[in-house]
């Protein structure tokens, strides 16, 4: 067998192997696991993350998302790798069929990740190359935040609710539109 011949088996064999591990790993993406309180426990660590140990593997941070829909936070929970890229581990069915501690500790994970002040008053924004600067009155106080000009910033959730996405990725909540003053709407005319 020629050289080049001989390159060509070894770099056809690689890529089989490589088919073989995507298909192994595509598999395990594709698996359904439910997390339950015989397979699964959740422990806080000295940082105040929270810990997974799930059959044989230990997790020293996992990160806690909230599936579809978000208007059932207690179902459904999705607890993933802390990494880049948050790979699931497993589901949560119901956050009741677990322990009360761990289910505090999974809620607070929650309140956390899905924190989103409500804007109470918009005090003023100012467009300044492709930004905006927001000045408002929120559930937790004055804020000052910026966002970029582009459409996905604020977003209509409904009729009425606005939801605006900082570039930090921080969420902000207006939740009736209409019940701003008018000075106050027109302020966001440049996202509407």
């Amino acid at each position: 067998m020629e050289p080049q011949e001989e390159n060509m088996t070894d770099l056809l064999d690689l890529q089989e192997f490589d088919e073989e591990a995507l298909q192994k790993e595509s598999e395990e993406l594709l698996e359904m696991r439910f997390l339950t309180r015989e397979n699964a426990r959740f422990s806080r660590t000295p940082g105040g993350f929270v810990s997974l140990k799930y059959r044989d593997a230990e997790y020293a941070r996992v990160g806690v998302y909230l599936t579809f829909p978000l208007t059932e936070p207690e179902e459904f929970i999705s607890i993933r790798e802390s990494d880049e890229k948050a790979r699931e581990i497993g589901l949560i069915q119901k956050l009741s069929d677990l322990d009360k501690e761990q289910q505090e500790m999974i809620r607070e994970q929650i309140r956390l990740r899905y924190f989103m002040p409500v804007i109470t008053k918009v005090l003023d924004v100012k467009d300044e190359y492709g930004h905006a600067y927001w000045n408002v009155m929120t559930s937790f106080g004055s804020c000052r935040f910026t966002t970029r000009m582009s459409g996905d910033a604020v977003v209509f959730l409904g009729d009425a609710r606005l939801l605006i996405t900082d570039i930090d990725g921080n969420r902000y909540e207006i939740p009736d539109f209409y019940k701003l003053s008018v000075l106050e709407r027109k302020k966001l005319d440049l996202f509407i």
